[in-house]
């Protein structure tokens, strides 16, 4: 789809093919991303095989703001929550304590949560109302797509895709567990 802000009716139509099961690929921070809804097991599991990535793995879910990331959390504690907000929006994802989706979580009680900076990804989640599922657009183990024309390459009619610049950053999200303070990916 080209025209980011999506036109009324575009967004009409990703919002039906996500409700669908359907995968969509959109820019993010470091690279394309490839999305789905997260409260569709189906649409899960579409990605994780056009990826070829396990199930065990578990995911990242992405948001324009916090409260659409929360139902798929247990709650924070108030007093936690400034420490929590205040990496955000931005390249950072925290590992927070999931509620009971294995789909999303694979074999961890946690869940990768992060609110984006990215125009367009943020754009989307607003725009959609919801959070996404967002991993990196490549079959897993290969470099991730960092333009339209790889996503096309790589998925090809498999993924609708949100045209756009990818941002600055030369690495993925830092990834840190909420609980302990430990970094798990820099």
């Amino acid at each position: 789809m080209r025209g980011y802000p999506l036109k009324t009716a575009q967004a009409r139509a990703l919002s039906g093919h996500l409700r669908g099961g359907g995968v969509v690929a959109y820019p993010t921070e470091s690279c394309y991303g490839l999305g789905c809804d997260p409260r569709n097991p189906r649409a899960v599991a579409q990605l994780l095989k056009l990826k070829g990535r396990p199930r065990s793995k578990g995911l990242i879910l992405i948001a324009d703001r916090f409260e659409r990331l929360a139902p798929y959390l247990r709650p924070v504690p108030p007093a936690e929550l400034p420490r929590l907000l205040a990496a955000w929006p931005g390249p950072h994802t925290w590992l927070l304590p999931a509620r009971r989706r294995p789909w999303l979580t694979g074999r961890h009680a946690t869940l990768a949560v992060r609110v984006t900076a990215h125009p367009v990804a943020a754009g989307l989640c607003a725009q959609l109302g919801m959070a996404l599922v967002s991993t990196s657009a490549n079959r897993s183990g290969a470099r991730p797509a960092t333009s339209a024309r790889q996503v096309c390459a790589v998925f090809g009619q498999n993924v609708v895709l949100v045209e756009g610049r990818v941002g600055t950053r030369k690495r993925p999200s830092t990834v840190m567990d909420f609980a302990s303070g430990k970094i798990l990916r820099a």
